[in-house]
C-alpha cells in the first residue's frame, strides 16, 4: 500500500498473472518431448507431479499452482495446467551426435516409465522436438524428406531468419509428432520462445480439431432438423384451425428441444474449438515464417486442411444459431396465430353469452309479468272473501263494484312492488365466493 491508498483485492493476482508461466531458457543442441493430457483435474495432475518431486527429491508444486518448472537430474519438467487440459514438457541436453537419426533417442526415454504410465488423463498430443545447435551443417530439403519420411513436409525460415523449422504434423511409429529445429543465431531466450510456440502449435490444433468429428457428425442432424422446421413452415400456411395451429406449435417445441439437447452437448467444444484456432493463427503468425525452395510453411499447410475443418466447425455454429432463430420465428407466428384464433372465440362466447343473457333478460321480464297476474289474481281473490265475509255480517256493501275499483289498484301495487326489489338486488354487489 502506498501513503494510505487502498489496494484492489486482486491487484497482486492480476500483476503476477502476466509472469504466472514465464518461457523457459533453452540453448541447443536440445531434445523435448511433449505431452498433453485431456480430462483430467488441476489437483489430480498436482499431485502427480508432487509425486515425481518427492521421489527425486526436488522441490514441489506450491499449493494451487497452474505451474511448474523444475529440474530433476536427468532431465528438466515444466508442467502446466490450462482450463480443461494439462501439458508436461521434458527436456535434455543433446551432447551425443545424431546427425542421421535426431529422432533415435528421445527426452521422454529418461522419465521413469511407471510414473508416465500413470499420468492422469487421456493422451491428446504428443511431440519429440529436437533443437539442433549452430554448428551443424543445414540439410537439404532431400534430407529432410528423408529424414521425415514423407514428401509432405512444413518448412520454413523462422524468428527472422535465426532458425529453420522442419514437422510433417503426423503421428510416427512411436505415436508421437516430430518437429526439427536448426539453430541459426537464436539466443537463449528467444529458443525457449520458439520451442513453446511450436509445441502450442501442435497441442492447440489437435484440441481444435476434436470439434470436427462433432461438427462432422452434426451435419445430417441439423439438415433433417431444418427439413422438419421446412414441412412445419409449409404446413401453418394451409393449416388455420385452432386445433390444427396447437399441433403444430407442439411440433416445433418438441424440435426446439431436441436442437436445444444436441446444441448443449457441442457447444462447449466448439466453442473451445474456435478459441484454439485463434490461439493457434497467433502462434504460426508469431513465427514470422520465410518460404523455403521446395517446402509449404507451416501457415500453407494448416491452410489446406487445418482451417477448413475449422470452418465447418464455425459453419456448424452459425447453422445452429440460425436454426435456433428459425424455430423461434416460427413460434412466434404460431403463438400469434394462436392468440388470434383464441380471441375470435373468446369473441363468439361473448356474443352468445350476450344473446343467453339478453334472452334470460326476456324470460326474466315475463315470469314478472305472470307472477304480476297471479299475485293479484289470488290478492283480489282474498279481498272478495273478505268482503263477502263483512256483507254476510250485515253490511251492506256493493262487492262487485268495490272488487273492480281494487283490481288495477292491486295490480299496479303488486307490479311497482316486484320492480323496487328486482332493482334493489341488482344494485347489490356480487359477494365473493
Amino acid at each position: 500500500m502506498l501513503r494510505g491508498l487502498q489496494d484492489h483485492p486482486d491487484r497482486a493476482q492480476i500483476v503476477a498473472e502476466l509472469h504466472a508461466r514465464p518461457f523457459e531458457t533453452l540453448s541447443a543442441p536440445l531434445r523435448a518431448s511433449h505431452i498433453a493430457m485431456l480430462g483430467s483435474s488441476a489437483t489430480a495432475d498436482r499431485e502427480h507431479v508432487a509425486r515425481l518431486c518427492e521421489a527425486l527429491e526436488q522441490r514441489v508444486p506450491v499449493a494451487h499452482a497452474t505451474h511448474h518448472s523444475v529440474e530433476l537430474g536427468a532431465f528438466r519438467l515444466r508442467w502446466e495446467r490450462h482450463t480443461e487440459f494439462s501439458t508436461y514438457t521434458f527436456f535434455i541436453g543433446d551432447h551425443a551426435t545424431h546427425e542421421t537419426a535426431p529422432f533415435e533417442a528421445v527426452a521422454l526415454d529418461k522419465v521413469p516409465e511407471d510414473w508416465l504410465g500413470a499420468l492422469p488423463g487421456v493422451l491428446i498430443a504428443g511431440a519429440h522436438l529436437v533443437l539442433e545447435s549452430a554448428s551443424r551443417p543445414a540439410r537439404s530439403v532431400h534430407e529432410i524428406v528423408e529424414l521425415f519420411r514423407t514428401p509432405n513436409v512444413a518448412g520454413s525460415a523462422v524468428a527472422d531468419g535465426c532458425a529453420l523449422v522442419f514437422t510433417d504434423f503426423r503421428l510416427h511409429g512411436d505415436g508421437f509428432g516430430r518437429i526439427l529445429v536448426q539453430d541459426r543465431g537464436l539466443s537463449a531466450m528467444r529458443s525457449g520462445r520458439l520451442v513453446q510456440r511450436l509445441l502450442e502449435i501442435e497441442t492447440y490444433r489437435l484440441l481444435a480439431l476434436l470439434a470436427f468429428p462433432l461438427a462432422r457428425g452434426a451435419s445430417p442432424e441439423l439438415s433433417a432438423l431444418e427439413q422438419r422446421l421446412q414441412a412445419i413452415t409449409e404446413r401453418m400456411t394451409h393449416e388455420s384451425a385452432l386445433e390444427d395451429q396447437q399441433t403444430l406449435l407442439g411440433e416445433i417445441s418438441a424440435l426446439a428441444g431436441e436442437l436445444a439437447q444436441a446444441a448443449a452437448a457441442r457447444n462447449f467444444r466448439l466453442s473451445a474449438a474456435r478459441a484454439y484456432h485463434s490461439i493457434v493463427r497467433h502462434r504460426i503468425d508469431n513465427l514470422r515464417e520465410q518460404r523455403m525452395t521446395g517446402l509449404q510453411t507451416i501457415g500453407e499447410f494448416m491452410d489446406r486442411r487445418f482451417t477448413p475443418a475449422m470452418q465447418t466447425c464455425e459453419s456448424v455454429s452459425e447453422r445452429q444459431e440460425t436454426l435456433s432463430r428459425s424455430l423461434s420465428r416460427a413460434a412466434d407466428l404460431l403463438r400469434t396465430g394462436v392468440d388470434v384464433a383464441l380471441e375470435g372465440q373468446n369473441r363468439d362466447l361473448l356474443a352468445s353469452m350476450n344473446r343467453r343473457t339478453d334472452l334470460q333478460l326476456r324470460l326474466q321480464q315475463t315470469v314478472e309479468g305472470l307472477s304480476v297476474v297471479v299475485i293479484s289474481y289470488y290478492s283480489v281473490g282474498l279481498l272478495s272473501y273478505s268482503l263477502k265475509g263483512i256483507v254476510a255480517g250485515g253490511q251492506p256493501l256493493n262487492v262487485d263494484l268495490i272488487l273492480g275499483i281494487s283490481v288495477p289498484v292491486i295490480v299496479l301495487t303488486i307490479w311497482y312492488a316486484i320492480r323496487t326489489q328486482r332493482r334493489r338486488l341488482m344494485r347489490q354487489p356480487p359477494q365473493e365466493g
